[in-house]
């Protein structure tokens, strides 16, 4: 009988548990090549890294059955490795802390763990950790429930200039979401290769910057600033990653951009963009840009209406002009949110 989505996709979650569990020894007899389980070892975690946890903050931390955590307390205590004292707030409840020899032991299991996973690494190249670190980013946000789903801010936001490998990236992440989520065929990543490779050929020019936005130090987004007409700035390849939206990612990168350009003596910041990219066009209305035409045109395998966006930088800028029909499509530009 043919399976549904739904099974296939847990069938391939299994999998991938039987092949983690694996390459990590999760299931060995001694975890760490220990005398402990590995859930033993995830309650020295939680107590070594707790203030002052009790019994019900470790249980509920892990998902253990309370009467589970109790037998595996007790046998730790028995070791000498955690001890138990009465609350002062709630002398019903115990707080929990690693004895001098529990701190010894658990640091032993804490570098052992450390070594085993950096070991896993060694043979991977900068960008496949980071693909990888992506991917597990991706993985936690979607699975996690609401609440151990971490804080949401712009306060790990940091913005770079580009490394070696980040403007490859850049045309991978741009063709691969816009297939993704638009549809948008390879013409799409054509136009983007070519955009990055005039940047990367390009003199040396105040109005031609690139910075990548960086989210606990993975890559989730860029942005260009090339040179148009004479003191005109262009905002081009605006991109944030899926899990990192709503976090400001987007609004840093557009100030960058608008910042930079009048640094530079621009008076006006150009941009084109699609009206299928709505979040792209709140974030330039937010930011001050105006529409300035539209119009209708085949173009990565759709039909999509392009739009030219103007900021006017400083008093010496021209106004703009009036919405309506351009000569051509401007290709020049593909911006996202």
């Amino acid at each position: 009988m043919p399976r549904s989505a739904a099974e296939r996709a847990a069938a391939r979650v299994r999998r991938f548990n039987r092949f983690y569990t694996r390459r990590l020894g999760l299931l060995d007899e001694g975890h760490l090549r220990s005398p402990f389980s590995l859930a033993e070892v995830r309650v020295l975690y939680e107590v070594a890294h707790g203030e002052r946890p009790t019994a019900g903050a470790v249980a509920s931390a892990l998902a253990l059955d309370p009467g589970y955590l109790s037998r595996m307390l007790r046998g730790l205590r028995q070791r000498g490795l955690v001890s138990a004292r009465r609350a002062p707030a709630d002398r019903r409840q115990r707080e929990l802390a690693l004895t001098a020899r529990g701190h010894r032991v658990f640091a032993t299991l804490d570098a052992r763990a450390t070594d085993d996973v950096a070991a896993l690494l060694t043979g991977l190249s900068s960008g496949d950790r980071e693909r990888l670190l992506a991917a597990l980013g991706t993985v936690e946000a979607l699975l996690a429930a609401p609440s151990e789903r971490r804080p949401r801010g712009p306060s790990a936001i940091a913005l770079r200039a580009p490394r070696p490998g980040d403007l490859g990236w850049v045309v991978e992440r741009h063709g691969e979401l816009y297939a993704e989520e638009y549809g948008w065929n390879e013409e799409f990543e054509r136009l983007v290769a070519r955009i990055v490779g005039e940047f990367a050929a390009g003199e040396p020019d105040p109005r031609r910057r690139c910075w990548i936005a960086t989210l606990d130090e993975r890559r989730a987004g860029s942005v260009f600033l090339m040179p148009g007409d004479l003191g005109v700035g262009r905002l081009r390849l605006l991109l944030v990653e899926p899990w990192a939206r709503g976090r400001g990612v987007g609004a840093r990168l557009v100030s960058a951009c608008i910042d930079a350009a009048r640094e530079a003596g621009c008076h006006t910041l150009t941009l084109w963009t699609n009206d299928v990219l709505t979040a792209a066009r709140r974030l330039y209305e937010r930011a001050g840009f105006r529409l300035i035409r539209s119009e209708r045109f085949r173009g990565f395998g759709k039909m999509l209406a392009s739009q030219t966006w103007d900021l006017a930088l400083g008093p010496a800028a021209p106004p703009p002009t009036r919405t309506g029909s351009a000569p051509g499509v401007r290709r020049g530009s593909s911006t996202r949110a």
